[in-house]
């Protein structure tokens, strides 16, 4: 059974894990000992889950990133707040990806689904990810995009029936990506024909519901 691991365990993270370990072995990594340890009790501060949907899984809980080496799949969920000049705060998205840049082996894959500008997977995310681990992109590694679409707070609209935008670094890495999500995603999934369109689908989106 593959393996996957789940970085950042907030709103996006956290629904994300619960559903994938139905299906694998899943990790779920959150720098906040704090956060984790509250996990390990069935304690959600989000209120998006009860104890028993907490408690009652296989998903295994830790801040600490020894525990990350044995993984198939890294899906990256961390926040990218905007910065008081309005430019995207990537500290989070710049240390996820370090740690995964020391745990990736090769044949892994890496998803990113934070919030960011088109471009910035493959031109920040990637090179971190490649110096930290010696291992060449789309050789030796490969990248997915699928950027969150979670409603917080809405009891109907479920992870599970929001279709997925998916994209992969080459076309035999986006069929795997997008197997991987229609074992949860029961609404399927929209495959982006690149990781810049993918990352693109999000901002428009974003901008969507701002208007609204």
């Amino acid at each position: 059974m593959k393996t996957i691991t789940v970085i950042g365990l907030g709103y996006v993270g956290l629904p994300l894990a619960i559903e994938f370990c139905k299906e694998f072995n899943v990790i779920g990594y959150d720098i906040s000992n704090n956060r984790v340890s509250e996990l390990c009790k069935g304690i959600d501060r989000n209120g998006e889950f009860s104890s028993d949907e907490i408690l009652n899984t296989r998903l295994s809980f830790t801040f600490d990133d020894n525990d990350l080496g044995a993984s198939d799949f890294y899906i990256i969920t961390v926040p990218t707040p905007l910065k008081k000049n309005n430019k995207p705060d990537l500290r989070a998205l710049i240390n996820a990806s370090i740690i995964v840049g020391k745990k990736i082996k090769k044949g892994n894959i890496v998803i990113y689904e934070s919030t960011v500008y088109p471009g910035c997977t493959e031109d920040e995310c990637i090179p971190i990810v490649q110096k930290y681990s010696k291992l060449k992109y789309n050789i030796d590694f490969f990248c997915g995009y699928s950027p969150e679409r979670i409603n917080p707070g809405d009891p109907k609209r479920k992870i599970y029936n929001i279709q997925k935008v998916i994209s992969g670094s080459t076309p035999k890495t986006t069929k795997i990506i997008n197997n991987l999500y229609l074992k949860i995603i029961k609404a399927g999934t929209h495959v982006a024909p690149s990781i810049k369109v993918a990352e693109a689908s999000k901002i428009i989106e974003n901008v969507q519901r701002d208007v609204n």
